[in-house]
């Protein structure tokens, strides 16, 4: 599955609209009780992960994953500065393959998602539900209904992992503790990342923030632990990221530029399906660069449509902006951290000033 970051409707926001905002509407409460119910499920089903170790019970392979996950989580106190806290602390076994099902749509004609907004939480581009079946059920009544004038593309993709931002310990779960060494060091490195600065609104800022400490912390953590034979096969990984992403963003740019242009719908309809082509011939050639490597094929044997291109997108465009400024810093952490919760209290403008995306500027400012 592609390495692109999707986040789950917090149970924070949920937990905070049902306790003071009156809702009505039955389609209203039963969304906002299955997320309640499934956070709570979540929480349920954890159990500290030393007592998994210390219990003889314990399958002996989750519990050589489970010894990993102790030594990363207290190299992302100890070593990085990350929040030394009961994150990753605990291990919850779901029984399913995902956390939970984002649920997004768009225009056949757009790649701008359909928003929903909720109190506190702002308004996002997809709806998440803890059972796979709820989230194709609501996908099927968005597909039916569409929208004024126009059809939807409609997809519903799974989400291994998500964070509340400190609000709450988040647990390891069986959806992402079989990953690669260094990307499960990855994972947990981004998600702390998060509860140290976290600007409303601004998700570049945020994921590219998070991105950064991620690449800091796992070259930090394989050189540390005497992986380094790990970190070809670490990197490798990132370029197989981005040469996805570059595709995406390259497929997302010829689509929005046919969508713009004063054409008969059929004409629209007939190039779209061209251009999708195009992107599968274009992925068959990546997958020879990469020597057969596999992992992102069933995101591409899935029908593709605008909904699904619309789900991916470029987050971490400010990553080399946060990495001058660790440089600026000394590759000293803690007032790296410092620096950048201030940041995150700025407004959008100011910190485009500081931070500038286009990378003429930031050589500029040497």
């Amino acid at each position: 599955m592609p390495a692109c970051r999707v986040r789950a409707f917090s149970a924070v926001g949920v937990l905070v609209c049902l306790l003071f905002v009156g809702l009505s509407g039955c389609q209203t409460i039963g969304f906002y009780a299955q997320a309640v119910n499934g956070q709570l499920a979540v929480w349920r089903a954890t159990e500290p992960i030393d007592s998994l170790l210390e219990s003889e019970e314990t399958d002996p392979v989750l519990r050589k994953r489970l010894v990993l996950v102790s030594e990363i989580r207290e190299f992302a106190s100890h070593e990085l500065g990350l929040p030394d806290n009961d994150s990753y602390r605990r291990y919850a076994d779901l029984k399913r393959p995902y956390v939970v099902w984002n649920v997004f749509a768009a225009p056949e004609f757009s790649l701008e998602l359909v928003s929903w907004c909720f109190p506190f939480a702002g308004c996002v581009g997809y709806r998440g539900y803890f059972s796979q079946e709820a989230a194709q059920q609501f996908a099927t009544r968005l597909k039916d209904k569409g929208m004024k004038d126009t059809s939807l593309d409609i997809f519903v993709g799974g989400v291994p992992a998500y964070s509340t931002l400190g609000w709450f310990a988040d647990p390891v779960l069986n959806t992402f503790i079989g990953y690669p060494d260094s990307e499960l060091a990855r994972l947990i490195f981004h998600e702390l990342a998060h509860q140290i600065a976290y600007a409303p609104g601004d998700t570049m800022f945020n994921e590219s923030f998070a991105t950064t400490v991620e690449l800091e912390g796992v070259d930090r953590w394989l050189a540390r632990t005497g992986r380094s034979a790990q970190s070809e096969v670490f990197e490798s990984a990132r370029r197989r990221q981005q040469d996805f992403l570059d595709l995406v963003m390259r497929t997302r740019g010829l689509l929005n530029a046919m969508y713009d242009e004063e054409l008969p719908d059929e004409t629209k309809r007939s190039r779209k399906a061209d251009t999708y082509t195009r992107m599968l011939a274009e992925y068959a050639q990546l997958k020879e660069e990469w020597g057969g490597f596999s992992g992102y094929d069933l995101w591409f044997e899935e029908s593709l449509n605008n909904a699904k291109l619309g789900s991916v997108a470029a987050y971490n465009q400010l990553v080399p902006a946060f990495q001058r400024l660790l440089a600026e810093k000394g590759g000293a952490l803690e007032p790296f951290y410092e620096a950048v919760i201030m940041l995150s209290k700025l407004t959008p403008e100011e910190r485009s000033a500081r931070l500038p995306l286009n990378a003429a500027a930031i050589s500029s400012a040497d």
